[in-house]
Order: C-alpha cells, then structure tokens, then sequence
C-alpha cells in the first residue's frame, strides 16, 4: 500500500490508517494476544499507521494498545503511531475535570504526551494532534510546548485535528516547522471540506490532511434517507467491482487531488482487505454522480 507524506519533511502514512477508537468496544481484537494478530494482518495488508487519542474509550485505548504492541514486539520502526491531546471530559478517569473543556497548555501538552508514551509502551510519537481547537490557546505557549515535546524526542512531528484554515494558520504562525496535517470529518455524508477552505489550504500548502469517519458512519448504512444514494453508491461500485457500498464510499473520499489518507476503526480483517479496491479513487463523472445523489441536486 502506497504511503503518503503529509508534509515533505514527513511523516508518511499508509493510505488507510487503522483507527482505535472502537477499539474497546470489540471484543474479538481488545486483548493483547488478538490485537498483536490483528496488527500482524494490518501489517500484511500494507496499513502500517495507527491512529489514537489519549482520551479514546474513557482513557483507555491507548494502555490496551500498548499491551497488544507488547505482545506484538515486532519493529516500532515498521508502524506509525498517530495520538492526539487537548480534550479534556468529566470521566471518572480524570476526577479533575469539573467540565468538559480544551486544553491546550503546556503543563497539559507535556502530561497528555508523558502519559501516552507510558500507555503505549513506545518511546516517541511519530505524529502528536492537538484534538480541537482551544478558545482559549495562547498561540506562543503552545507552539511552545509542541517544539519541546519535539526536542526532547517525544514526538517526530506535530499537527492538528478538527481546526478551521484560520485556526491552523494561527498556531502555523507560532512555529518553525510545518504542522504536517488537519486531521477533518469527510465522507459523502459530510463533505464540508470541500467547501470551508480546508482542503484548499492543504493544497496551497501542500500538506496531505486525514479524514476521519470517512464512511460517514453507520447512517449511510442504514439510514432510509440514504437510500437513493446507496442505490448510487451500489451502481458505480459494480461497475468498479468494489465488494460493497463502503468501499465505493472510501473511494469517493480518498479521489480528492489533496491526496488524504483516511482512518478506518473495523476490527474485521476481511472488511480492512477490501477497503484496499478504494485506494484507486473514483473517475471524475462517477464522483459527481455520486456527489449529486448525497445532495439531492446536480452542481449549479
């Protein structure tokens, strides 16, 4: 599977990345041994990126992944491992938080990142995200607070997730070295990208963003307002030989010229496997056809 460069500089992922999200909501694949086979398949399919976030699965996602990188023990050097930091909910995990908030301090920067390392067994990050954007951020501190967690060999490379241009442009200002990507909500269900400058910012600074829940979630699946445009999504997908709708789905996401790489969270290897016939994108007409059947309407 062909890897992507966010940046110049790096990193690269794999074309799809394995989301963790779900992870704990998965029995078959949570505990270490199963999930060290699970990632052993990944591997074989050619997804070598992972993508967590401190706060998945009430704080602990990122401890069950580790436990199964442990049993794993294969190269760190082959995987890529994706975390993301700043949101702070009331969990009994975290007993100081009186209020879901953002946070985007230092002292909050350094903790969540001394923290996942710990979780994950792992001695670096190779990609950090600031999870949402912080009303609150001083630009300067946690530009700050990035560079350190770089220079103390913490994290390879630095980004954001869910930020606006103008968001990413403020933080991009404070800081000597690229944010390799905003990680955004895409699907067909949800292409708002295309339209709030997002992924015009990415081309004009070419930066590859990732897209999260990409298949638009379990609406598009079972949704009757959806209807027409699975009818649609089935006739282009049998022309293009894709095993079901949510591959034809992932294909329509990953044809933007910004080349993005997209995170999937299934934990059914054979499911991962044909995701793999998406990689090719859609022709330009079919993209259109199916953009129209999501709005309801052709393009002006």
């Amino acid at each position: 599977m062909e890897k992507i460069p966010l940046t110049a500089a790096g990193p690269s992922l794999s074309r799809l990345v394995w989301g963790t999200w779900r992870l704990l909501e998965q029995p078959d694949i949570r505990d270490p041994k199963p999930l060290a086979a699970f990632i052993d398949q990944c591997l074989h399919l050619g997804i070598t990126s992972f993508d967590l976030a401190d706060l998945y699965g009430g704080f602990g996602v990122e401890e069950a992944f580790g436990h199964g990188l442990q049993a794993w023990a294969g190269d760190r050097s082959a995987i890529q491992l994706v975390s993301k930091c700043g949101i702070r909910p009331v969990t009994a995990a975290r007993p100081d938080n009186r209020v879901k908030h953002y946070d985007t301090s230092r002292d909050h920067i350094l903790r969540s990142v001394t923290n996942s390392l710990r979780a994950l067994h792992t001695d670096y990050l190779d990609l950090l995200l600031i999870h949402r954007p912080d009303p609150l951020m001083d630009a300067d501190e946690t530009a700050d607070a990035l560079q350190e967690v770089m220079a103390k060999g913490w994290v390879r490379h630095v980004g954001v997730s869910n930020h606006s241009p103008r968001q990413f442009s403020l933080l991009q200002s404070r800081l000597p070295v690229p944010l390799a990507t905003n990680q955004v909500e895409y699907s067909i269900l949800r292409p708002d990208a295309l339209e709030n400058g997002s992924f015009d910012q990415m081309q004009k600074l070419r930066r590859a963003p990732m897209l999260w829940s990409p298949l638009g979630g379990g609406a598009l699946f079972t949704d009757p307002a959806y209807a027409p445009l699975r009818a649609a999504l089935e006739t282009v997908g049998k022309k293009l030989g894709h095993a079901d709708i949510g591959t034809t789905a992932l294909a329509w996401a990953l044809t933007h010229p910004s080349r993005p790489v997209a995170v999937v969270g299934t934990g059914q290897i054979d499911r991962l496997a044909g995701y793999r016939a998406a990689l090719t994108g859609l022709e330009r007409q079919d993209w259109f056809t199916l953009l129209e059947a999501a709005r309801g309407q052709p393009v002006a």
